[in-house]
């Protein structure tokens, strides 16, 4: 069962960097040329906030079951557990928040200039923080786990 929830978890990370860029693509294209919030817009907003959504399930069980994950203080002072235990579900889970934040506040808002770009904004600082994360890994950004 680990296998399969690892192996969703590194897959689904495409899909939603798919998502994160077409979505940046469009929100800068949509806030510089101040065009109107399209339901395109927001079914693509709304696809990334589900795959983050998903991403993040998984990767709680994960985080509670897989061997990666070592629960011990020695964990702090090797360097490949402490990014598995603190670094790795840090970064993804602030990057969550700020796609969650992104999609919740800019759909209260009524400017479609103003909602483009929050969802650039807050979307791009999540792109950083995730590509970020992906490279800290030492696995690699193409690889998939080995099973």
């Amino acid at each position: 069962m680990t296998d399969l929830l690892l192996l969703t978890h590194s897959t689904l990370r495409y899909f939603i960097l798919v998502f994160l860029l077409i979505l940046l693509f469009r929100s800068f294209q949509g806030w510089q040329q101040k065009s109107e919030f399209t339901a395109t817009d927001n079914k693509v907003s709304l696809w990334l906030f589900i795959l983050t959504h998903s991403q993040l399930l998984i990767g709680l069980i994960l985080y509670f079951i897989s061997p990666l994950v070592i629960f011990d203080s020695a964990s702090m002072k090797n360097s490949v557990a402490r990014y598995w235990l603190v670094e790795h579900i840090s970064m993804m889970l602030i990057a969550v928040v700020l796609i969650t934040l992104a999609r919740t506040t800019s759909k209260k808002m009524t400017d479609a200039v103003a909602k483009h770009k929050r969802l650039f904004i807050f979307n791009l600082i999540a792109l950083i923080i995730i590509i970020g994360a992906i490279a800290m890994s030492g696995r690699g950004f193409f690889s998939f786990p080995e099973i």
